[in-house]
């Protein structure tokens, strides 16, 4: 079997050092649409070294911009064919607020295989340090179509019941046409998301924007609408990817608010609101 759930259990973790700067915590934030209007006090902190405020899902891009897809590909253990592999869902949980500028310690090891039958489900964990202490937890669920029946252990479900009633707040984020070009300078260079021959082959009638690109724009919208626009109010942050946005699209950001949580969907507006987040829940103080 090209994967073995052993071995990748007990492989060794990985850890290597990270840094970043302000630079890069600005280019990411450009790359999930902030700026909009550019001299808007609200956004200028996203943009603004004077006065940076660090989304806490910049920490999916710190490390250079490696997802945790790419770092669980390479584990012992792990064999698969990429073209039958999808990112399924993220979490992100946040220990202390993100500095604007840092160096770290990033240690990766493969947490949980599951067996759901039709396709395995890795568990990649990063978990990230300074001198200071732990700062985040990183969990990337890697589903690998056709990998899976092997009678292992299923997992838990990532599925949730619905949100009760209507949002407590709806609103529009626009995805611009270059959006996937921008924010794949902060080190996710897959070509499905600029090669529009490259997206054909792989089954789309065009590139796709990244799906930490929606989980980006996703949570900043959250941040800036129900949480007073203060980023260390987030304590974790998960996500299901349920569709596929493509740049130029509108998303329609459905919110509800809970006992410090937020649950939220996500669609696309142009496609009759298809699904494109799931089961998405912002936990918070």
């Amino acid at each position: 079997m090209p994967i073995d759930a052993a071995k990748a259990l007990a492989a060794e973790p990985r850890s290597g050092e990270i840094s970043w700067t302000r630079k890069d915590v600005q280019l990411y934030h450009l790359g999930i649409g902030a700026g909009l209007p550019a001299t808007d006090p609200d956004e200028l902190r996203y943009t603004l070294e004077s006065r940076l405020h660090v989304l806490p899902s910049f920490a999916t891009v710190a490390a250079s911009g490696s997802p945790g897809v790419s770092s669980a590909l390479s584990m012992p253990g792990v064999d698969v064919d990429l073209a039958r592999v999808l990112h399924g869902g993220q979490r992100l949980e946040i220990h202390r607020p993100l500095p604007a500028e840092g160096r770290a310690t990033a240690t990766g090891r493969i947490a949980a295989v599951y067996d759901k039958g039709k396709a395995a489900v890795l568990v990649m964990r990063t978990e990230v340090a300074d001198a200071d202490g732990p700062l985040w937890t990183n969990d990337a669920q890697i589903f690998v179509r056709g990998e899976g029946g092997w009678g292992g252990d299923r997992g838990p479900s990532a599925r949730l019941e619905p949100p009760a009633g209507e949002p407590d707040k709806t609103v529009e984020r626009a995805v611009r046409e270059d959006q996937a070009l921008l924010y794949r300078l902060s080190g996710d260079w897959n070509p499905l998301h600029a090669d529009p021959g490259f997206a054909e082959a792989a089954g789309f009638e065009r590139p796709i924007l990244h799906g930490l690109c929606t989980y980006g724009i996703t949570l900043k919208a959250v941040v800036d609408t129900l949480l007073d626009g203060d980023v260390t109010r987030v304590r974790a942050y998960t996500t299901r990817f349920a569709g596929v946005v493509y740049p130029g699209e509108t998303l329609r950001i459905r919110q509800w608010r809970g006992e410090g949580e937020v649950r939220v969907a996500v669609s696309a507006v142009e496609r009759g609101d298809a699904p494109v987040l799931a089961d998405t829940v912002v936990e918070h103080s």
